[in-house]
């Protein structure tokens, strides 16, 4: 059975796991979606957009983006969303579909992409180098010290893989080059800088604690770094890989994803130091956000795991910013979101510490907050409530937050409360709160207009935008006839297998670039095993992500096309022409070239070819 880059998988596998995860589903857990005729549109998760260049087909089964070029199936989606090798993004889609899954030899599957291989095979190298080093090492006396100081028995030290990179240029450069590493590799992988005077690489992480970064399926695939001392910066992250995307990444998601799905909830922290501390105490449904905002694509992923999220911020003012504008972004995924509430500017590691693990799950974990007691929280820090101004100010503010809440219950609940507070009646409040629902609606219903607007291709007043829905860049690049014809005459043998064969037959490999040529190999061999015509497996059988982003790109062409065997012929005679095209133009610049030097005799004797080629 031919696998293709399938490398090993049997492809009743890989073709059940497409069956068993529709383009649609996959992609909305991610991407909110909007229907727009035949296709499905949104913003691009791989790159940042204002307006939807990202489109799903749902006939079609695969997904493309006009401003970056990312295209493929569903299982490729998961591969780049996650930073998943081929076999780790079937491995996890068949588990979740309940897929049987197993390789053709009962043995480890090899990976799709071999550098994505070797740069997750050095990080796992790395990473079992720093642990050892921590552990077993004089290298390693000063971190074990600080760990220990920070309550990090070697429990939890081995748990999490927590190493040292010492304080030396060349630990593992040295270490990689008697592994035969590429140097340069490891360098474009984040774990080596290269020297400023271009002679050669040094250790990107030297003299810190060091932390593992796993991806969903256990693989290391960064690292963040605390220095030991005064230093700057504090903490290092990896920097963003093929491997490492911190806008996708969650830190002990790998550990924490079976806790997450038993107790139907996420804990959400800021710091690898925090998820640490709250696993400890017994919170082992906890992740973090790698030293970065959190993201529209962290909240999607979530919200393949469970619906609930506890937001568990720092509870100084920088901390509960952050919560407060979590907030939105997880709601905007479908999130039912909840929020701790921890005093006198501690973070979750300090008041463990503080209190106790018992009063951190009790008070802070169970006790955490609705989205809107937590607004309520943060906007009375901001009032004197011994004041009458500071009341009505205070009262005010909240009504404002209370009035957006949709259920009548739940706004009579809080109107109670604050009531209470501030000292003015249930009805008065009641009255102020429908006033200012009335303000938001309109201020809704204006918002929802204007977005309708531009939608269409025009700005907030309703007149169309110049240039339309899209900014224009420029004149669009028009390719020349044989690639268009290429073009036209591969997006019609990804649709049928006949004209797949007729092609084959009449032009074989003579299609002029080079991607087109292996493309229609592929096409030549995937119709030739007896399979239907069908975009989605075929990708999955491609080896290399040029192709994959040809045939997508390719499969997305929405013009007319002339399927016709007469339309075939003059897309083959266009494609034909361009090799003999190519070959007058050379003969025409050697015969300019004889012309200069003198030699007339020479540039007679081209001249003759070139009519002889274009009478032929």
């Amino acid at each position: 059975m031919n696998t293709g880059h399938s490398g090993g998988i049997p492809e009743e596998v890989i073709e059940a796991v497409l069956q068993h995860n529709d383009i649609v589903d996959t992609v909305s857990k991610y991407v909110h979606l909007t229907k727009q005729g035949k296709y499905m549109k949104g913003l691009c998760p791989f790159h940042s957009e204002k307006t939807p260049s990202f489109t799903v087909t749902p006939e079609r089964q695969i997904f493309y983006c006009y401003g970056c070029g990312a295209g493929g199936n569903a299982i490729k989606f998961r591969m780049e969303i996650e930073g998943l090798s081929f076999p780790e993004a079937v491995r996890l889609m068949a588990e979740e579909s309940h897929v049987p899954f197993h390789d053709n030899k009962g043995t480890a599957v090899s990976p799709q992409n071999k550098e994505l291989e070797r740069l997750l095979q050095a990080h796992e190298w790395a990473a079992k180098l720093f642990h050892y080093l921590l552990k077993n090492t004089e290298h390693g006396k000063a971190a074990m010290d600080y760990l220990r100081n920070r309550g990090f028995g070697d429990k939890l030290i081995d748990q999490f893989q927590i190493g040292y990179a010492p304080d030396r240029w060349d630990t593992l450069v040295q270490f990689f080059e008697k592994r035969s590493f590429d140097l340069q590799e490891m360098e474009k992988g984040g774990l080596l800088s290269s020297r400023q005077n271009g002679s050669g690489y040094v250790d990107r992480f030297r003299g810190r604690v060091m932390f593992p970064i796993m991806n969903r399926s256990g693989r290391v695939i960064a690292f963040a770094g605390r220095i030991l001392g005064d230093g700057q910066p504090k903490y290092l992250n990896s920097p963003e890989s093929r491997l490492f995307n911190k806008s996708r990444t969650l830190y002990n998601l790998n550990l924490a994803k079976g806790a997450i799905r038993k107790q139907g909830q996420v804990v959400l922290m800021e710091g690898f130091g925090d998820v640490i501390a709250a696993w400890d105490a017994g919170v082992q449904h906890t992740v973090a956000t790698m030293g970065t905002a959190l993201t529209e694509n962290h909240a999607a992923l979530i919200r393949t795991l469970t619906e609930e999220v506890v937001v568990c911020y720092d509870g100084d003012n920088a901390g509960q910013a952050a919560a407060l504008k979590s907030i939105p972004i997880l709601e905007g995924a479908g999130l039912h979101v909840k929020v701790s509430v921890l005093q006198n500017g501690l973070d979750p590691d300090e008041y463990i510490k503080t209190y106790s693990k018992e009063r951190f799950v009790d008070q802070i974990i169970h006790g955490a907050v609705s989205t809107t007691k937590f607004r309520l929280i943060n906007v009375k820090k901001h009032h004197n409530l011994l004041e009458e101004d500071g009341k009505a100010a205070y009262a005010q503010e909240a009504i404002g937050i209370i009035a957006q809440l949709g259920s009548p219950t739940e706004r009579e609940v809080y109107l109670k409360e604050l009531s209470t507070e501030v000292g003015v009646s249930l009805e008065s409040l009641k009255q102020d709160c429908n006033l200012a629902r009335q303000t938001y609606s309109r201020k809704q219903a204006q918002s929802q207009n204007s977005n309708s607007n531009r939608s269409n291709g025009a700005d907030a007043s309703g007149k169309p935008f110049r240039g339309g829905s899209r900014k224009q860049t420029g004149a669009p690049t028009l390719l020349p006839a044989y690639h268009v014809a290429e073009r036209r005459l591969l997006s019609i043998m990804l649709q049928d297998g006949e004209a797949a064969t007729y092609v084959s037959d009449q032009l074989g490999d003579g299609f002029n670039i080079p991607e087109h040529a292996a493309l229609a190999a592929y096409i030549y061999s995937y119709y030739a095993q007896g399979k239907p015509p069908d975009i989605s497996r075929l990708i999955a059988s491609l080896q290399d992500d040029r192709l994959e982003k040809t045939a997508t790109s390719i499969s997305m062409m929405d013009e007319p096309l002339d399927t016709s065997l007469r339309g075939m012929d003059d897309y083959i005679r266009e494609i034909k022409k361009f090799p003999k095209q190519k070959q007058i133009e050379q003969k025409r610049e050697e015969m300019l070239r004889a012309e200069k030097s003198g030699d007339f005799l020479r540039a007679a004797q081209i001249a003759s070819e070139i009519i002889a080629l274009e009478r032929g």
